[in-house]
């Protein structure tokens, strides 16, 4: 069956999917040479599993598993917190070595992105491959992470190509070898094919990429939604999902929470990591310029129970100085100190695109200007010098503690990239307080 064609031309067009390998713990060897191929993990401050290296994963360390299963299977088992600035640099810095290439490239994760390089063998003076190569190699040599690589004329084959050697692979598929690498793949392991549609697929006999790509166009049409189509299109070399350059610019809500170990009763402390949520969260919300008109709180139970509230806004908010006295009040009514909590989460909602929103909920015009003006310093600052560099003084104990296991410091506080000074480090909080 490998001899099937689906498309006479080799490259029709080249799309790159560049995934990281296991990205978290790749970046913790990256500025801790001395832990290169030990088995570590990221997610100490959940208490499970986040991002195993791939030592860890020899020794059968998976993700999402409980530390104390992660520890018997390998007693030498080092574990960190996660560091998502740490992460998050590097995955900018990984996002813009892609774009040396070619513009078009599509942040699709943290650690993995889409690149479309069709045309570009003449201006760079180099085949799809090479280009491939090349990127995949400057990434190594800048970020010092090993990266795998799929080339193929869709996006859905090149997210098959970048799976099929792991770690540090490269492999392309040219439109005459489709049909080879589809041969022997589980349908469970398409892109965009979940586990309603693999059970569907198995019922009508279709158990591999191959066979699915083989049914006829009628069958298709008569028996599957857009989607299945879309993806039916997609592994027969037709592109149908194009690369998308441009930044996400919408969101109906936008979520941020955090779990941290050990849990806590501590009001104080749970209220810091709340106004720290709510601070993320509008400043993702502020760099759209969107607007909340409501806004859920919750903690989440040491027994994961879950007791939270929602609040409809007077007026479209994302000012956290200006909401913090709503999130106490939120805070005072789901909060019970007999309880042990693990988790704090906050989600903004009926996000609207206001371009005055600096006038929200402050009647007084001139206060609503202050606080507007603070707050274009603030994110600034941020942009400069990194997220929370500026922050309401109500989420400063978590500066105290450290912000991840507490007490102890994450590896992005203590380690100093190039260019970088103490001061950089130093986070300055703007004390909040009624007079």
């Amino acid at each position: 069956m490998s001899d099937i064609l689906f498309s006479l031309h080799s490259w029709p067009q080249a799309i790159l999917h560049i995934d990281g390998d296991a990205f978290f713990t790749s970046c913790e060897e990256a500025i801790h040479p001395e832990l290169r191929g030990k088995p570590i993990i990221a997610g100490g401050e959940r208490g499970i599993v986040a991002c195993a290296s791939y030592a860890a994963k020899a020794m059968g360390v998976k993700r999402g598993v409980p530390l104390h299963e992660a520890r018997k299977k390998c007693p030498g088992l080092v574990i960190l917190p996660s560091d998502y600035e740490t992460y998050s640099l590097f995955s900018r810095r990984m996002f813009n070595v892609m774009r040396r290439f070619t513009p078009q490239v599509e942040e699709y994760s943290i650690d993995e992105a889409f690149a479309d390089i069709t045309g570009m063998r003449r201006a760079l003076r180099a085949s799809y491959e090479t280009i491939a190569l090349n990127m995949k190699a400057e990434i190594a040599r800048e970020l010092g992470i090993t990266v795998s690589v799929g080339l193929s004329l869709t996006k859905v084959l090149a997210k098959v190509a970048s799976k099929h050697q792991k770690p540090n692979g490269f492999t392309p598929i040219p439109g005459r070898m489709i049909a080879r690498y589809l041969e022997h793949l589980p349908v469970e392991k398409i892109w965009g094919i979940g586990h309603a549609t693999t059970n569907y697929l198995i019922k009508m006999g279709v158990r591999t990429a191959l066979e699915f790509a083989r049914l006829p166009e009628d069958t298709v049409r008569k028996r599957f939604t857009k989607p299945g189509m879309e993806i039916w299109q997609e592994l027969r070399g037709e592109a149908v999902y194009p690369v998308h350059p441009e930044e996400k610019s919408t969101y109906a809500s936008i979520s941020k929470t955090k779990t941290f170990s050990p849990p806590s009763s501590d009001a104080d402390y749970l209220f810091a990591h709340l106004m720290r949520n709510l601070e993320s969260a509008c400043l993702k919300a502020r760099g759209y310029h969107l607007a909340a008109k409501r806004i859920v709180a919750f903690l989440k139970r040491n027994d994961f129970s879950y007791t939270g509230r929602e609040i409809k806004l007077n007026r479209p908010s994302v000012y956290p100085m200006e909401l913090s006295p709503e999130l106490r009040h939120i805070f005072v009514d789901i909060y019970r100190s007999q309880d042990l909590y693990r988790a704090t989460g906050i989600v903004l909602m009926e996000l609207t695109k206001d371009t005055n929103i600096q006038y929200t909920l402050f009647e007084d015009v001139l206060k609503a200007e202050r606080v507007y003006d603070i707050y274009r310093v603030m994110d600034e600052v941020s942009e400069k010098y990194g997220k929370h560099s500026l922050h309401l003084g109500a989420s400063h104990l978590i500066e105290v503690f450290g912000r991840g296991r507490r007490g102890e410091p994450t590896a992005r506080e203590k380690t100093r990239f190039p260019g970088e000074t103490k001061r950089r480090h130093l986070s300055i909080p703007i004390l909040h307080v009624k007079v």
